[in-house]
């Protein structure tokens, strides 16, 4: 099935949820909407939270996802993976970065929820217009300038979307550490249609 970064994303039964526009600053611009009742957004997600919380009832779950998957997606704000894939909460785990690559920290995450959360399936999802494209691993050298100090990470930035897909499979399959590897299956997901593309492995 399909690949997912720890934590859950999607609608939870029972639960109505408000869709607000929001500033990626720290503060809400003002004039806003927003702006009127004050704060920051973090203020905003917490007074969120008291509001769930209140009608929060623990839905006794295991720890272990029920559909054994784990899910690999970018970060994307556009990508809302429980709605897109028809998951409800507790079905998968979901890990999500920067262009939804399968790094030395993902390999981690997937190592964690295959030995001891009992996944066995791997979905690995890519998308269209994604911002690594438009980058280069010069970003690096970038912040170095900048800040005085070269990061220890790659960009991971690439030019075809359907190639890192392959790339990301392969160094899944080849992880030494992951016992379940013949279940790895990647996508583009794609941001206009709402619809995944399957990306052939060879």
């Amino acid at each position: 099935m399909a690949f997912f970064v720890l934590s859950h994303t999607g609608p939870i039964p029972g639960v109505t949820s408000t869709v607000m526009g929001m500033t990626t600053s720290a503060s809400v611009p003002t004039g806003s909407k927003a702006a009127i009742a004050g704060g920051t957004v973090t203020d905003r997600l917490v007074e969120a939270n008291e509001r769930y919380a209140d009608a929060f009832s623990d839905p006794g779950m295991d720890a272990r996802p029920v559909l054994h998957v784990a899910v690999v997606a970018c970060m994307d704000a556009r990508l809302d993976l429980h709605a897109a894939l028809g998951l409800e909460l507790g079905d998968c785990h979901t890990i999500r970065n920067a262009g939804g690559v399968v790094t030395d920290d993902v390999i981690r995450s997937l190592t964690i929820s295959q030995r001891k959360l009992g996944t066995r399936s791997i979905v690995l999802i890519h998308h269209t217009g994604c911002g690594l494209e438009a980058i280069t691993e010069d970003f690096r050298t970038e912040l170095e300038m900048e800040v005085g100090q070269r990061p220890a990470w790659a960009v991971e930035a690439f030019r075809d979307v359907d190639q890192d897909v392959r790339q990301s499979m392969q160094r899944v399959r080849t992880s030494p550490f992951l016992v379940h590897t013949d279940d790895v299956r990647g996508f583009v997901f794609d941001v206009k249609t709402g619809l995944l593309r399957e990306v052939d492995p060879t």
